[in-house]
């Protein structure tokens, strides 16, 4: 995106989206987005992109008495991502995904068996918290958990369990292979507990 375009951007969302979310901050920009569902109760900091055809939302499905999505600032969010808060998904600041990223604190109930379950209702999951400067991979989805600072989410992973700060976690389910170590000043393997094993990684 060069200058002009972005200028263009930033111009078309504080016309068309100020008054639709609770915040846009200071040179933020959505790109033609899919839905906004709710967006009195999402927040978007400073210096964001909101990628193309993205879906947010933050209603309160569940019942809950307060749903916030919140992207921290200088937050970059690929295009056709899908994120959900029926409660509280927080990105925090310098968080990267790529396109086609699914991100949600809820999840369809199906507990009835002798019910189709697009009639049963939205069951509350965990919130998501996605820590500082962390990388979420293509296709990868975030469900229920939270996520470290300076994570790696390799693509096509499901994210069903907590990330520690400074892992690679790749897989469905997603399992951390790698973690940094402050001692050695480098990326070393793990198990998928993320203690270390003896094999250097690059």
């Amino acid at each position: 995106m060069n200058r002009f375009q972005r200028a263009m951007h930033m111009l078309k969302t504080i016309l068309l989206y100020r008054t639709i979310f609770k915040k846009i901050g200071y040179r933020s920009i959505v790109i033609n987005p899919l839905k906004i569902e709710n967006g009195k109760n999402i927040l978007i900091a400073n210096n964001v992109l909101i990628g193309y055809k993205s879906w947010l939302a933050a209603s309160p499905l569940t019942g809950e008495s307060e749903c916030i999505l919140e992207i921290g600032e200088g937050c970059s969010i690929g295009n056709f991502n899908h994120i959900y808060s029926t409660k509280q998904i927080i990105l925090e600041k310098n968080v990267l995904t790529a396109d086609k990223v699914y991100i949600s604190d809820n999840l369809h109930g199906y507990k009835n068996v002798n019910l189709p379950i697009i009639k049963q209702p939205i069951v509350q999951n965990n919130i998501v918290v996605i820590g500082e400067g962390s990388w979420i991979g293509e296709n990868v989805c975030v469900l229920g958990v939270k996520i470290g600072k300076n994570c790696v989410i390799g693509a096509n992973s499901v994210v069903t369990k907590d990330i520690p700060d400074y892992c690679v976690a790749v897989g469905s389910p997603a399992k951390i292979i790698k973690r940094y170590c402050f001692d050695t000043n480098e990326w070393l393997k793990t198990d998928k507990n993320g203690n270390f094993i003896n094999e250097v990684a690059i």
